[in-house]
């Protein structure tokens, strides 16, 4: 049998991943989390967590990781919920090989290898729980956010093929599906959008400047925005539930959109689309 309370978190210095990290130790989970920076490493070891230095976008840091991790838990895991991630905004034809990559590093490929690391350790065990943590952006698009939904897209296809082929392990694979969630993403996305985008120079200028203008906002919130407590919830069903769902949709556009999807043609989907997202301006 397993040692079900140990869970490994990843991006924790925030958002969703603080907020699931702190809810499951309430629940009497024992939570190893992780971040890419040594101060919000340092920070979560203050909040009385054990805690792990983790660069998704590189494979030394993983590697680094997951010997700790093995040695904190005696190579025991029950359950990964992979979380950290960013979203680079910017038009497709606007995004480089090199800002894509990164974006991929990160979101997908720094998954990816966690997730075939601590899988040898479940399979020992017989059972284990690996949640990936996605996006409305995994199963619809929206303009400018190409790099991020091709990223969530990919998540989703690579996890629905890794469900398939750990059927029969006791291992279960998981993806939840967020809307807007209350978090530091908008103003991540924003850090990521100057350093990467040449606006200026960019036939999308325009529309750059009405989404900047909606990064900014202090306090805005889309409409039907959750709190991260929502995504907890779903992650003590995905470990708990003797059949956990393999997706979960969190939020009411996540709901909605996901039986328009199964309902409307590729070209009303996409007039949908484009007047939620009023053109990209939204």
């Amino acid at each position: 049998m397993a040692e079900r309370n140990n869970i490994l978190i990843t991006g924790c210095s925030s958002g969703i991943g603080r907020c699931v990290a702190a809810g499951l130790k309430d629940r009497g989970y024992r939570v190893i989390t992780s971040a890419r920076k040594e101060e919000d490493v340092r920070e979560l070891q203050r909040q009385g967590f054990e805690s792990l230095i983790l660069d998704l976008a590189q494979s030394s840091s993983i590697d680094q990781a997951v010997k700790a991790l093995s040695e904190l838990t005696d190579g025991r895991l029950y359950g990964l919920f992979n979380n950290g991630a960013y979203g680079q905004p910017g038009a497709v034809e606007d995004l480089s090989r090199k800002v894509l990559r990164q974006q991929f590093e990160t979101n997908l490929f720094g998954w990816h290898e966690l997730t075939c690391r601590v899988i040898p350790l479940m399979r020992r065990q017989g059972e284990g729980r690996i949640i990936q943590n996605s996006s409305i952006l995994g199963f619809i698009t929206l303009p400018y956010r190409g790099a991020y939904v091709a990223s969530k897209y990919a998540l989703e296809g690579l996890s629905d093929t890794l469900r398939l082929e750990l059927a029969g392990s006791g291992i279960h694979v998981s993806l939840i599906e967020p809307g807007p969630i209350e978090s530091r993403f908008r103003e991540n996305a924003h850090a990521m959008f100057n350093r990467h985008i040449d606006s200026d120079r960019s036939v999308h200028r325009e529309y750059y400047k009405a989404m900047v203008n909606r990064l900014e906002k202090q306090g805005h919130a889309t409409p039907f925005t959750l709190p991260p407590e929502a995504v907890l919830k779903r992650v003590i069903h995905a470990l708990e539930s003797h059949n956990p769902k393999p997706r979960y949709h969190v939020t009411f556009p996540t709901r909605l959109f996901a039986v328009l999807r199964r309902l409307l043609s590729s070209r009303a989907m996409d007039r949908a689309l484009l007047r939620v997202s009023g053109g990209g301006k939204r």
